[in-house]
């Protein structure tokens, strides 16, 4: 695997337990909106680096250096939030983020006690929503899934699986 798949790719399938059959039910990627900020950081560090010519020569390294650091923000937010995954199995829920080091936070299905769907107004109207889940075990990494795309599809997603797993209810086949 080369560096930048290595950098950009956080391998949710090394994490499954496929010797007990646990298959990917859905994997849920960030709403495009979280990556309105960076651009709007790359944006202005452009727009310094357009400038950057104009300036005293005494003072042009530091809107040049602010625009390097500007973009270096925009490049390290814009990874961690693509290599944040929440993923929804036949048996589980987990999240896996991080760039230099990654985190796991897993959690049966069988602990999920409620799920709460929030979908402030700009969410409702772009299609976004923020997961609160409620659980036996408080586990930090899994109690608060932010904007996440199609959440009532997602929540649906999440309620079949538990329903089918037998776990509350009949069983459906």
């Amino acid at each position: 695997m080369g560096l930048s798949k290595a950098l950009t790719d956080p391998n949710i399938r090394k994490h499954l337990l496929r010797d007990e059959g646990e298959v990917i039910v859905d994997e849920v990627m960030h709403h495009w909106i979280v990556y309105t900020l960076p651009v709007l950081e790359v944006l202005l560090a452009v727009g310094l680096l357009v400038v950057f010519p104009f300036i005293d020569l005494d003072l042009a390294w530091f809107p040049f250096l602010l625009a390097f650091v500007i973009l270096g923000h925009a490049a390290w937010k814009t990874l961690a939030y693509f290599r944040d995954r929440f993923v929804i199995t036949n048996m589980r829920v987990f999240r896996v983020h991080g760039v230099l080091s990654q985190n796991l936070a897993t959690m049966p299905l069988s602990r999920i006690l409620d799920i709460t769907v929030v979908k402030p107004f700009q969410g409702r109207i772009i299609g976004y929503g923020h997961f609160v889940f409620e659980s036996a075990a408080q586990e930090q990494g899994l109690r608060d899934i932010r904007f996440v795309g199609h959440p009532d599809q997602r929540d649906l997603s999440i309620q079949r699986v538990v329903q089918r797993s037998g776990l509350r209810g009949p069983k459906v086949n």
